[in-house]
């Protein structure tokens, strides 16, 4: 039931320590300013990192040939690694655990491609149309490259959205040709790697032809540099790729043990690695930020204790009155929780605020990071800190309350 007489006192309590008050109010403040701060920031991180994986299927792999470091069955240290054809077609009968294989290969270094008078430097590769399965390409224009295409070896191209914009402009692309080393390809589709940093800007400069294609016209028979793997989403994606690599090394004659032979990435085990580092992140945050509501607590407890040693002979005149144990906690745990909780809100609303100010700017000027997008606060954050503005609220004023409850009015009354 709503005691206007309480409000009333805590409210002059209040005004009459307005500076007290308020540096006790203040700690409370800022532990939940900066618990909000610290996990929209940290949120912003994560969003940003996974922007860098971006459509990439979280179990993929991509593995790639190096050079020997290790002599091995009669074969001296420095070999080159190369992949072949047969490669794949052996791995696709070999591994039914492979739900996408893809081999690709690149013209080395960048191309001037041309389209009429107009031309840019790009790089161009020749892949698999199961590369988009793994890789997740958005395709706002047109189509991917497709078995088809592979086994005509037709002289089609699928170009990033930056050598749409360099050589087409507002103009219509499919359907046109652009030159490759003085080889006409039709363009069939535009690509998008939705992806805010790291290999985004990379894949909307490139040129994708068939890889059949790039073999035969621009004489790399034979030739896969990478292939690039998504198992089954029941088989561990880092135990895949040690299977892979032995295979490969067994058909190249290549020791297993060298690490040099093949490189490889794998999205699982970066993925496994950067949740880890969230979650760190995440404990970090919590554990300075509830410190420092600790700290507020404490400080709201501390002036209660105050405010019921200034306030001993206003309490035991009530007592003596007939005022109940529990009216006096009452009145001591009322005053406690608005504090912390007004504080505490006022906390979490300037949290927000700064939080959502970073967001609306960093979209307004278009301002992009590999490792920060869209910072912002989880509901689930918000929730959680207004529960913990009650609770501290409570428990700063229990001990002070429970002391109140506790004075004998014949000893209050003689209290100076």
């Amino acid at each position: 039931m709503f005691d206007i007489d309480k409000w009333q006192e805590i409210y002059n309590t209040i005004r009459k320590h307005k500076l007290r008050t308020a540096l006790t109010a203040f700690g409370v403040f800022w532990g939940i300013f900066m618990l909000v701060l610290l996990l929209g920031a940290g949120r912003g991180l994560q969003n940003g990192v996974k922007g860098v994986f971006g459509n990439l299927a979280k179990n993929s792999m991509f593995i790639w040939g190096g050079k020997t470091s290790i002599p091995y069955a009669g074969i001296r240290a420095g070999k080159t690694v190369k992949f072949t054809n047969q490669d794949y077609v052996n791995m696709l009968n070999d591994h039914p655990e492979i739900k996408y294989l893809a081999g690709g290969t690149s013209l080395w270094g960048d191309y001037i491609i041309t389209y009429k008078n107009l031309n840019g430097a790009f790089r161009v590769g020749g892949d698999m149309p199961a590369i988009n399965d793994i890789r997740g390409y958005i395709i706002p224009q047109g189509r991917f490259i497709n078995q088809l295409d592979i086994l005509q070896k037709r002289k089609v191209a699928v170009i990033g959205e930056r050598v749409k914009e360099v050589l087409f402009g507002s103009e219509e692309c499919i359907g046109k040709y652009i030159k490759i080393k003085g080889i006409y390809f039709q363009v069939v589709g535009v690509f998008v790697l939705e992806n805010t940093g790291g290999d985004g800007r990379n894949e909307a400069e490139k040129i994708i032809i068939p890889l059949s294609t790039l073999q035969h016209v621009f004489n790399a028979p034979d030739r896969i540099t990478t292939f690039a793997i998504t198992p089954h989403d029941e088989y561990d994606a880092e135990e895949i790729e040690r299977n892979i690599k032995s295979y490969l090394a067994s058909r190249h004659k290549v020791s297993p043990d060298d690490k040099s032979a093949m490189g490889s990435w794998n999205s699982g085990r970066e993925s496994k690695k950067i949740q880890g580092l969230f979650f760190g992140i995440n404990i970090f945050v919590w554990f300075v930020s509830i410190g420092t509501i600790i700290a507020g607590i404490v400080g709201v407890s501390n002036i209660m204790l105050i405010i019921v040693k200034e306030r001993t002979r206003e309490i035991g005149i009530r007592k003596a009155l007939g005022a109940t144990p529990w009216s006096i906690i009452s009145l001591i745990l009322q005053e406690s929780i608005f504090i912390t909780s007004a504080a505490g809100y006022m906390g979490l609303v300037g949290g927000v605020v700064v939080i959502e100010t970073i967001r609306y700017l960093m979209y307004k000027f278009n301002i992009s990071n590999a490792y920060f997008s869209n910072p912002e606060v989880d509901i689930n954050v918000a929730i959680t800190a207004i529960v913990l503005l009650v609770i501290t609220g409570a428990l700063a004023g229990l001990f002070p309350a429970m002391r109140a409850a506790n004075i004998n009015p014949v000893e209050a009354l003689k209290d100076e």
